[in-house]
C-alpha cells in the first residue's frame, strides 16, 4: 500500500455510561502528551544531545507547499462505494505536520480558544530513533480515510503535509465544524516519561467561556470516544492508559482548543507513547499501525451506527 510510511529501525534489547462502555471489552492485552505544548500534545523535549530537528521529518517530496492560508483540507476526490457509512462524512486530523519545525516562530504564535490563549501548534514528539509524531499521524491517518472510505464515508483530513506548517488548532476545529461532520478524529501519539504505556482517548470537557461551548457534544463525543476505546482495545492488543485515565482509556480535558471550540462530536486519541521502547516498537511497525488504524473505524463505525 502507498501508506507504508516506515520509519527506521527502533534499539531495543468518566463519565460512568462511558467507563461501562470500555469495561465490557475484554481487556486482555498487556499494558500519551502529558507534555503542555499546543493542546497539550508533543511538548516532550528530544532526549539529551539530540538534534530537535529528528523531531519531524521533511515534507514528501512531490508535494509543494502552498503559501500560508490557501491549502484547502485533503477531502475525498474518488467515487465512494456504497457501504454503511454512505451519506455521513468524517474528519481526521493528523496531529502537528512535518513542516513545523522549520516555521517555529509561527507555531509558536498563540490563538484564541475560546476560553483563553494557546500556541497554534507543535512540532510534536519522536521516538528516540528519531520516528515523528508527525510522520505517525500522516501515516494512520492515511490508513484510516482508506478503511472509512470503502464503508462509504465522506472523508476529509485538516491536512496532508500539502501547507508549511499547521494548521493551528483552532482552524483544525473549523474544518471539521464547517464540513458538518458527523465525527471528527485527531490523531496523535503521546511523548510521556519511559515506562508509561498505552493509549487514551481525550474527551471534551463542559465548557462554555469566549467563543467555546461544548455544551451540545459532550456526550456525543463521550459515546465517540468509549467505541473507539474499546474497539482499539480488542483490534491493536494495547491496552489503555496505565498513566492516564485510571485504567479506563479515557480522559476529560477543558483546556484543548480543538476541542473547546469544537461545535460537533470530536475526540482526540494517543495511540501510545513513542517515548517509552516497548510503546515505540509498536507505534514503528506499520503491521501495527494498520491495527490502530482499524481499531479508529471500527470504533468510528460503531458510534455512527449504534
Amino acid at each position: 500500500m502507498p501508506y507504508d510510511d516506515s520509519p527506521p529501525p527502533t534499539r531495543r534489547a468518566r463519565p460512568r455510561s462511558v467507563a461501562a462502555a470500555l469495561a465490557a471489552v475484554c481487556l486482555t492485552a498487556a499494558g500519551c502528551g502529558s507534555g503542555q505544548g499546543a493542546d497539550g500534545f508533543g511538548a516532550a523535549p528530544p532526549r539529551p544531545g539530540a538534534d530537535a530537528a529528528s523531531s519531524a521529518a521533511p515534507t514528501p517530496t512531490g508535494k509543494q507547499p502552498q503559501p500560508s492560508g490557501t491549502a484547502s483540507p485533503a477531502d475525498s476526490a474518488k467515487p465512494l462505494p456504497k457501504g454503511p457509512l454512505t451519506g455521513r462524512t468524517v474528519v481526521i486530523d493528523p496531529g502537528h505536520n512535518p513542516g513545523n519545525r522549520d516555521h517555529t516562530r509561527e507555531i509558536n504564535e498563540k490563538v484564541d480558544i475560546g476560553t483563553g490563549r494557546k500556541e497554534c501548534d507543535t512540532t510534536g514528539t519522536s521516538t528516540d530513533d528519531g520516528y515523528a509524531e508527525a510522520r505517525f499521524t500522516l501515516d494512520v491517518s492515511h490508513r484510516l480515510r482508506t478503511l472509512l472510505e470503502a464503508e462509504g464515508a465522506r472523508v476529509r483530513l485538516t491536512h496532508d503535509a500539502d501547507r508549511p506548517f499547521g494548521p493551528c488548532i483552532d482552524e483544525r476545529a473549523r474544518i471539521g465544524n464547517e464540513a458538518e461532520a458527523d465525527a471528527v478524529v485527531s490523531v496523535h501519539a503521546d511523548g510521556s516519561a519511559v515506562g508509561n504505556r498505552g493509549f487514551h482517548v481525550i474527551l471534551p470537557a463542559a465548557v462554555k467561556g469566549g467563543g467555546a461551548d461544548t455544551s451540545k457534544i459532550v456526550k456525543s463525543s463521550a459515546d465517540l470516544g468509549a467505541s473507539i476505546a474499546g474497539h482499539f482495545v480488542r483490534t491493536t492488543g494495547s491496552a489503555p492508559s496505565n498513566y492516564i485515565g485510571g485504567n479506563t482509556g479515557l480522559d476529560t480535558r477543558n483546556d484543548l482548543g480543538g476541542l473547546n471550540l469544537s461545535t460537533v462530536p470530536k475526540v482526540f486519541v494517543e495511540c501510545g507513547n513513542m517515548r517509552d521502547p516497548e510503546d515505540a516498537a509498536l507505534l514503528t511497525s506499520a503491521s501495527w499501525r494498520q491495527k490502530a488504524a482499524r481499531g479508529l473505524a471500527d470504533g468510528i463505525t460503531g458510534y455512527l451506527k449504534g
